[in-house]
């Protein structure tokens, strides 16, 4: 089979997901991070009455148009506890900021234009109509649709959703999400290594990418090469109804490698194996029934590189994420010299810095702040130490030329995934 493109390879994983997951109602402290299923309205005005946007006092503007002019205090106006009366002619009630303004009042003058003297208050400075008062509906409206279908919440959405009238919101279910490594040599982290093990570092960085896309992530271990532990495997994910499950390793062509071979027997429909990045170029994407499979490479820099590329995008279509095909790459300088790129499309683990720039299509003196992308020296797909250090992954598109620090390129941060 042909190495496929990037995104090709991304079109078709997001082509497999047949539609968002089911839809629960999750009160709001719980909504953080989750996707939003249906639109929202609201159910009430903000404010919900003309509403003091100062402390002072509310008054009519046409008994301050000259002034001093000396009024009767005939009462207060909290937050929570209104006037309930009329301001009448040559009146003022005391008011805080967000009570409501009493009924007869149109304007509310500051207290530091004011002079109180027992029931009485002298306005130093003139009053003008709807002065310091935010009016009934100014921020929205009851019925108008702030949220929209497909929006992940953040603390922003959850604030407004409450000033709607909401305390619980209509959310797509976290997909289950199952992740199995595989492989004689590995061993789970903090057990002892046998003296040809390694320890299976990409399990739990996996799960910490799925449950932070908003998915929930379901650990099952690590299978011996063997067909028969593999089977175990895949058929617990079945059993735990996952959406997704994602194997780590084993998706190769030599005689360990018996992923897709104990995926065939299971019924496994292949979509693609193998695509054209590096690294990460055995890269398996297939349907197991109505579970979406992706088979990760074993090495951990590759398999989180394919993660970001595909598994998140994935999770994402799976929520509604009306985003989720979104590139997620931007602009940056490159901070060192590179030669010319191969026939695969490359991410290469790189360090951030800031530096001023100026704008190549400006026509003034304008300048802006871009990030300089400065690759590693060291790309080998198992070291973690180096990714560690990396801040971000310089995208370098197949037969790319030669390029002199300096030049434009593009990077997809970390740390949005990660």
């Amino acid at each position: 089979m042909s190495l496929i493109s990037v995104e090709d390879a991304l079109s078709r994983v997001l082509a497999s997901v047949d539609k968002p997951v089911g839809i629960e109602h999750g009160p709001l402290a719980a909504c953080a991070g989750r996707t939003l299923a249906e639109d929202v309205d609201a159910r009430r005005d903000q404010p919900p009455f003309p509403a003091s946007a100062m402390d002072g006092y509310a008054v009519r503007s046409a008994d301050c148009t000259q002034v001093p002019a000396t009024l009767r205090v005939i009462g207060t106006s909290a937050a929570g506890n209104r006037f309930s009366g009329t301001v009448g002619a040559m009146e003022a009630v005391r008011i805080f900021t967000g009570a409501p303004v009493p009924d007869g009042a149109d304007a509310v003058v500051l207290q530091e234009d004011t002079e109180r003297s027992g029931d009485h208050v002298v306005v130093k400075e003139p009053a003008r109509s709807s002065r310091h008062i935010r009016a009934a509906g100014l921020d929205f409206r009851a019925g108008d649709v702030l949220l929209q279908a497909g929006l992940r919440l953040d603390s922003r959405h959850i604030a407004l959703a409450a000033a709607m009238g909401h305390g619980a919101l209509p959310v797509h279910r976290k997909p289950r999400v199952a992740i199995l490594a595989t492989g004689d040599e590995l061993v789970r982290a903090g057990d002892p290594v046998g003296p040809d093990q390694i320890t299976a570092s990409s399990l739990p960085a996996t799960m910490l990418m799925v449950e932070k896309a908003g998915a929930e992530a379901i650990d099952l271990g690590i299978a011996r090469d063997t067909l028969e532990s593999l089977d175990e495997r895949i058929q617990a994910a079945r059993d735990a109804g996952a959406d997704i499950l994602v194997t780590l390793g084993g998706a190769s062509v030599g005689e360990h490698d018996l992923v897709q071979k104990a995926l065939c027997r299971q019924g496994m429909d292949l979509g693609f194996w193998r695509v054209a990045l590096r690294p990460g170029k055995p890269l398996m994407h297939g349907r197991l029934g109505s579970t979406l499979l992706l088979g990760l490479p074993g090495n951990p820099v590759s398999s989180l590189v394919c993660a970001v590329l595909f598994l998140i995008p994935a999770i994402r279509a799976l929520l509604g994420d009306q985003k989720a095909a979104e590139d997620p790459t931007e602009d940056a300088i490159l901070g060192a010299d590179l030669p010319p790129n191969r026939e695969r499309q490359d991410y290469m683990r790189a360090s951030l810095s800031l530096q001023d720039v100026p704008l190549s299509l400006a026509k003034g003196p304008e300048r802006l702040m871009l990030p300089v992308a400065t690759p590693h020296l060291l790309q080998d797909s198992s070291m973690l130490s180096i990714l560690e250090r990396s801040d971000a992954l310089l995208v370098r598109p197949p037969h790319a030329p030669a390029a002199m620090a300096g030049e434009p390129c593009r990077i997809i941060r970390l740390e949005r995934f990660c």
